[in-house]
């Protein structure tokens, strides 16, 4: 066997290319992430496309969805429920949370099945898998966008304006984002092997909606729970984005420094295990 490998490389005229994976615990090759670039927005173009295909009123869902959901939150929880809103229209404090939970939620299942959707794709042709994960949480931006656009129109509705507090809004944003895919890099691994975390996910995310102030306050959750509370990342995106939208209180800056740092030790975690687990991708998927 090794002389005829021999012979073949010999006879080629093309140099051979070997792809191996890389030994190392730590060994991540980000660089081949910079190198692929370009293929990153050819992902995120192609889910875009695919995401509104043969719609007929195509990118009006990313408004109409988040809209009718309000409607009902406003009635149950606002109306009926008498739930706070820390003296804001319920209708716009409960959209401010909204907005980056739906990008959170869309991200998130997502990248738990991106490895089992694009099996065609890893099975046919190399390219850094990590490509996967990230184009599926920088997709939903743009639904995001259409939905930020109808919350400054509420906004304006009820008299509230924005402040130059909206330009830090891309940061809470990108917490929100690495929060999504840091628990994607470990679920979507597991998926490969057992097909039932595709199903756990929606109910992972529903629960995580209850334990995150999407409809309520955090003035509602006990002092003395408020550290721990925080170790929930979206807590304090949600607690963000209403300060930068609604100009509510800054939010406390211990327990953001703890979400931060929550998402970090998942992210580092995740892309670690992520690129230990992608040698058996194309065996097992």
């Amino acid at each position: 066997m090794d002389s005829i490998l021999m012979t073949l490389s010999s006879t080629a005229t093309e140099p051979t290319v070997v792809i191996q994976p890389r030994r190392g615990l730590f060994n991540l090759d980000l660089r081949a992430i910079w190198e692929y670039r370009e293929l990153l927005y050819f992902f995120v173009w192609r889910d875009v496309k695919v995401r509104y295909k043969q719609t007929a009123i195509g990118a009006a869902w990313a408004i109409i969805q988040p809209v009718m959901t309000i409607l009902i939150f406003t009635v149950i929880f606002g109306k009926l429920a008498k739930i706070p809103s820390d003296g804001l229209p319920y209708p716009v404090f409960a959209y401010a949370a909204l907005l980056p939970w739906n990008y959170f939620s869309h991200a998130l299942g997502r990248c738990g099945n991106v490895l089992v959707s694009n099996s065609g794709l890893i099975t046919k042709v190399y390219f850094p898998r990590l490509m996967l994960p990230l184009a599926t949480t920088v997709t939903p931006v743009v639904d995001f966008l259409f939905s930020l656009a109808t919350l400054l129109l509420l906004m304006l509705w009820y008299g509230i304006l924005p402040t130059a507090r909206i330009l830090v809004l891309p940061a809470f944003l990108l917490l929100a984002q690495m929060t999504a895919m840091s628990v994607g890099l470990w679920l979507a691994p597991v998926n490969v092997r057992f097909r039932d975390v595709a199903y756990t996910i929606p109910f992972l995310t529903q629960f995580w909606m209850y334990a995150s102030p999407v409809i309520y306050p955090v003035s509602l959750v006990p002092e003395r729970w408020r550290l721990l509370y925080s170790l929930n990342p979206m807590a304090g995106v949600i607690e963000g984005f209403r300060w930068a939208l609604l100009g509510k209180a800054a939010p406390d800056l211990r327990a953001m420094a703890i979400s931060v740092a929550v998402v970090v030790l998942l992210f580092l975690g995740g892309v670690v295990y992520f690129r230990r687990m992608e040698r058996t991708f194309a065996d097992v998927v």
